[in-house]
């Protein structure tokens, strides 16, 4: 079941046959490194996770590493959910924008679209990273970005991305405080707030919005901004994440009060069940700062009826999003799959 919880519900209407094209920004931002401040992946080698996540989604299988990033406690990547579905019924194509790997994914069947950006810097020392420029290149991607689909999900996954979303929000003048999701299940916030504070005092008020996202942002925020901004012109974009995709909604809502241009109506958000509930965080109210009222949905998805007890913690908060598995559900059941499908199509994953 597909959950309306914001904006048009009928946003989704027409959508149900259409195939979509899976576009997945994939971005390293130092702030990664910070001990403690995500389990998005693998302890020591946490940049790899866009690397892993992208070899998996699009061949099914690691190459830089010898396993699926997963959290300390044995989770495996939102990827698994993502893959599902695509192998259940195919996205129109899967693509990765590389937004700043440490390393390359080694990759046959998708295409990586490269453009010349580095990993973010950490923003607790000033992330450093040229907005304006990467904004620009979004827009011109969507310009030419081709496909014959009504819609366009645009999925990421960038550790550490919840800090670098939440100082953006702040960074921007919005009302942030303890409405960010986290990797962990109970959210590090004592660790965050000391990044995030120690990011707000690079910024001058007399910086612009690019200026401020140069200090506290990451690439993929800022990229996605602008591909939504262009893209929603021409086709419906599909925003696939939870509070990170939020804070590039918070973006588009900045840069509509200075002059920018966008057809918000045809921008949405698909997040999952586990993002939405989550009792440390707060999307719905997230998404009430913006001065319109965007279209959000949630895909209702349980690991309850698994097989595997790894699964399982999904429901206990111990992941929640990542890879688009949001828009990837939403989209199952929009093409036709039900709960049960996606489950055994993870399972089969697994090797269950």
């Amino acid at each position: 079941m597909v959950v309306s919880f914001s904006g048009d519900k009928n946003f989704l209407e027409g959508l149900k046959k259409d195939k979509a094209p899976f576009l997945l920004g994939c971005c390293v931002t130092e702030t990664s490194e910070i001990e403690g401040i995500t389990q998005a992946g693998i302890e020591g080698m946490i940049y790899l996770t866009p690397t892993l996540d992208s070899e998996f989604l699009c061949d099914g299988e690691v190459k830089s590493l010898e396993d699926l990033a997963k959290t300390p406690k044995g989770v495996p990547t939102p990827a698994l959910i993502t893959r599902a579905v695509s192998l259940e019924t195919p996205f129109s194509s899967i693509e990765i924008l590389n937004l700043g790997f440490e390393k390359k994914p080694q990759i046959k069947n998708a295409k990586v679209h490269d453009f010349g950006i580095k990993p973010s810097g950490r923003i607790d020392q000033n992330a450093k990273i040229e907005a304006r420029e990467i904004f620009e290149k979004g827009k011109a991607f969507a310009k030419e970005f081709k496909t014959k689909s009504d819609y366009i999900i645009l999925a990421e996954t960038t550790p550490a991305g919840t800090t670098t979303a939440y100082a953006t929000a702040l960074a921007l003048g919005y009302e942030a405080k303890g409405l960010f999701s986290s990797s962990f299940k109970d959210n590090p916030k004592s660790i965050k707030e000391e990044v995030v504070q120690k990011a707000l005092n690079h910024i001058d008020k007399k910086m612009d919005t690019f200026e401020r996202l140069s200090v506290v942002s990451d690439n993929m925020l800022i990229f996605s901004a602008g591909f939504a901004m262009e893209a929603g012109f021409e086709k419906k974009v599909i925003l696939g994440g939870g509070t990170q995709m939020a804070a590039v909604m918070i973006i588009i809502d900045r840069l509509l009060k200075e002059g920018e241009k966008a057809c918000i109506e045809n921008i949405a958000l698909a997040t999952t069940r586990w993002v939405y509930e989550d009792p440390n965080s707060d999307i719905e109210k997230l998404l009430s700062n913006l001065s319109f009222t965007p279209n959000a949905f949630y895909g209702d998805m349980s690991f309850k009826d698994s097989k595997l007890d790894i699964l399982k913690l999904y429901d206990k908060g111990e992941a929640k999003e990542g890879v688009g598995a949001g828009a990837a559900i939403v989209y199952g059941y929009l093409r036709g799959l039900k709960q049960e499908d996606i489950l055994q199509g993870v399972q089969r994953l697994l090797g269950v």
